[in-house]
């Protein structure tokens, strides 16, 4: 296989990890449970789907006593993510949550060369704000007594969130396998959030199972181990770029299973995202 065809492959797997995670939208919206209660069982489920194919696949799970400390806090950082996420979610539509959500390419191209000692590249800072504007478009009135701008709020927490996880996971994923690292942030996570199903009403799995399910395995188990697999291929920002799309990707789900029609200025919006996804997949691919 020549290079330019394997590089080919690379961003073809990283859109359809992109697919995959993109569900999470119209799950997180669909799924009537308490965040923290659908946030806990996706992590245990996911969890124990990823053991299994750990242990099917012979992975180790051996880590380093230097190591810990940086997976506990990526696993940490991960649940803040998901949940600050999902209330986004619940508290306005796919669009705006997702949309909100990807303000985490632009942070992370300021993040990455101060964390990680990468050079800064200015191209970086225009995809990102062009990233930025698109969202603007996405943006209803910013007052802060309408329940979209404090989702927007929730949606940058968790972007900052998912900026520094993706940004420390980076300095491990070359040290060990992808679905290794994820069983662990996941197990964090589950540990965090166990008490949750006990002081809050967990009894909407009973009907909420299918979707949680779907939620667990194909969104978490096989989208976030795909994501962590392409940080060993491109870098922390370029990944997080091309991964723009994943909003697109989100609003159409949306559409067909919710029914939430974008208004012009969501696709006005979306297509400025779009674009800046398409120029960062080119300049990668050279």
């Amino acid at each position: 296989m020549s290079k330019n065809t394997q590089h080919l492959r690379h961003i073809l797997e990283l859109n359809l990890a992109m697919l995959f995670i993109s569900t999470s939208g119209a799950l997180g919206r669909y799924i009537d449970m308490p965040v923290p209660v659908t946030i806990a069982f996706r992590a245990i489920l996911a969890g124990i789907v990823l053991f299994l194919f750990c242990k099917w696949k012979k992975i180790s799970f051996g880590v380093a006593s230097a190591d810990r400390f940086t997976i506990i806090v990526g696993g940490v950082l991960m649940g803040l993510h998901w949940i600050t996420y999902f209330y986004a979610l619940k508290m306005s539509n796919v669009a705006i949550g997702m949309l909100s959500l990807f303000t985490y390419p632009v942070i992370t191209s300021f993040l990455e060369p101060i964390l990680l000692k990468t050079k800064f590249q200015k191209m970086h800072l225009v995809l990102g704000a062009l990233v930025l504007f698109g969202i603007y478009f996405l943006v209803p009135d910013f007052s802060l007594e309408n329940s979209y701008a404090k989702a927007v709020g929730l949606g940058v927490v968790s972007a900052l969130c998912y900026a520094l996880r993706n940004l420390i996971m980076k300095t491990k994923v070359s040290n060990y396998h992808g679905s290794m690292l994820m069983w662990y942030q996941l197990v964090i996570i589950s540990v965090m959030l166990l008490p949750t199903l006990f002081v809050m009403d967990s009894s909407g799995i009973i009907t909420q199972w299918p979707w949680t399910l779907v939620l667990a395995i194909l969104t978490t188990a096989i989208g976030h181990t795909l994501f962590l697999f392409s940080l060993k291929r491109f870098s922390t920002t370029t990944a997080s770029i091309i991964s723009s799309i994943q909003p697109v990707y989100g609003i159409i789900i949306g559409m067909i299973f919710l029914g939430e029609i974008p208004i012009l200025t969501t696709i006005i919006g979306g297509t400025l995202i779009l674009t800046s996804v398409v120029i960062e997949s080119v300049r990668s691919y050279k």
